[in-house]
């Protein structure tokens, strides 16, 4: 069944102060309406319930993509298409650029956006588990200012996270300390292309003298939440990249991870992939060295 059109209400403000007065003075009104790519599936099924939407896609405060010689930072509606142009991202960042690049079709590249992705808070996005492992920060910003924040740790539940009523997604900020890194990103679906994930993962380590050093692990589809897996780091790091280390990780892995059974897959399925590809990273490792 449809959505009725008369039924809901779209307003574009003219510039980000506009946007955020609006979510200020009718707190829990107004919702932010970016690219639309999750939004219209919904309102196409009639299942879109909320009805006051803010639409941000012609702001330019939210738009660009800045260098400086320590960190990249990217406007909260960069799109998939964006990201998969950079050069620097596809140098120092080729798992986000990949993560862009598996995402729907062309179409919904040219308008999905990386803020909608997190906003979005689904534990299958694509984009997640690579901003997770690159140890992404974040700019929310409402009438009264803004701040940062780590990117590990915002979301706190399934569709849940830490976004005052009046705030709004602007930036995602990217340390640029990939150099010398293994970068490992993988997703797993019905088949390859325009696929929701049945499990993701986005990993980085160095090796240092024949140990794996400084690793970074994301999973999606196999939590409430895009997981950052810390515990399975931990059990990696300063660690050589064989076997034992891999059996010690994957049952690690297996405590800090919560796949369930649904419509694309089982929740041992799921179990299973994980490990296999927390393997495949370690072994990505060996071959590095």
């Amino acid at each position: 069944m449809r959505a009725f059109i008369p039924d809901y209400q779209l307003t574009t403000p003219a510039s980000l102060a506009d946007a955020l007065a609006l979510l200020k003075n009718e707190p829990g009104v107004w919702k932010p309406f970016a690219g639309g790519t999750d939004l219209m599936v919904l309102l196409e099924a009639g299942r879109l319930p909320h009805r006051n939407y803010i639409n941000i896609w012609e702001l330019d405060e939210l738009r660009g993509i800045e260098i400086n010689d320590t960190h990249i930072t990217l406007g909260a509606l960069t799109t998939y298409t964006d990201v998969q142009a950079n050069p620097i991202l596809q140098s120092e960042f080729p798992m986000l650029c990949q993560a862009a690049s598996e995402t729907g079709g062309l179409a919904i590249q040219n308008r999905g956006t990386l803020g909608g992705n997190i906003i979005n808070a689904s534990p299958a996005a694509d984009s997640p588990p690579a901003l997770l492992a690159y140890d992404a920060e974040i700019e929310l910003v409402s009438s009264g200012g803004s701040r940062w924040l780590s990117y590990h740790g915002f979301h706190t539940g399934y569709k849940q996270m830490y976004l005052g009523a009046d705030e709004l997604l602007s930036r995602i900020r990217l340390p640029r300390n990939t150099q010398g890194a293994t970068h490992y990103y993988r997703k797993v679906g019905t088949r390859k292309a325009q696929a929701i994930s049945k499990v993701c993962l986005a990993a980085v380590a160095r090796m240092n003298d024949g140990q794996i050093s400084d690793t970074r692990i994301a999973f999606g589809s196999v939590a409430p939440v895009v997981v950052r897996c810390v515990q399975t780091e931990d059990s990696l790091r300063s660690q050589k990249p064989d076997a034992n280390t891999i059996a010690a990780a994957c049952d690690t892995l297996s405590r800090e991870t919560s796949p369930i059974d649904d419509i694309r897959s089982t929740a041992d399925y799921r179990l299973q992939v994980t490990k296999n590809l927390l393997a495949d990273f370690v072994f990505a490792l060996q071959a590095s060295t």
